[in-house]
């Protein structure tokens, strides 16, 4: 795994900790400290993939970000390329939502549930899936006729929370017409 490092408009790609270190000494107005090599060795051992913010000072900061590109050009390729799949998957899903397909659909949907706890009288969130089958005329109108039925519920506290449409806790099949 690789680091791309940013500070500015000062930016390299690293192999290592050390050249983050190496190329980081190198700015201006960066003084390299024991925390900051510390924050860069626990972020390049950890599994998360998600860029690190470093403190440089006050209100400034460095970006750390880990790859598998071996190049700065292969690092900018990839970056902007899978940003502008992302960008058109999800506007095709977005569409397909809303896409006139009537028939039957089996919806799956994890919510967040208030439960009242009876020993202590306060509530707590609990993952709860729910299942049904729908007729509808698009997979959006399944999404809206689930949440509306699950709001609608006696049994169901109305501080619950229900997930996007977009979200992972969100999954429908077409069944069909029949």
């Amino acid at each position: 795994m690789n680091l791309y490092i940013r500070y500015f408009d000062e930016e390299a790609l690293v192999h290592s900790v050390a050249e983050a270190v190496n190329f980081l000494s190198t700015l201006d107005d960066m003084e390299i400290t024991e925390e900051m090599t510390d924050e860069l060795e626990k972020f390049m051992a950890s599994s998360a993939m998600y860029p690190k913010h470093i403190k440089v000072h006050a209100r400034s900061f460095f970006i750390a970000i880990k790859t598998t590109a071996s190049t700065m050009e292969e690092f900018k390729a990839k970056g902007a390329g899978q940003v502008k799949m992302e960008k058109v998957a999800q506007k095709e899903a977005l569409a397909n939502y809303s896409k006139l397909q009537p028939g039957w659909y089996e919806a799956r949907i994890i919510f967040k549930r208030v439960i009242l706890i009876p020993e202590t009288q306060k509530s707590k969130y609990v993952d709860t899936p729910f299942v049904c089958k729908v007729w509808a005329n698009s997979v959006q109108e399944c999404y809206d006729k689930v949440v509306a039925h699950l709001r609608d519920r006696q049994d169901i506290d109305s501080r619950s929370q229900y997930p996007s449409i977009k979200s992972q806790n969100f999954e429908f099949e077409f069944l069909g017409e029949e």
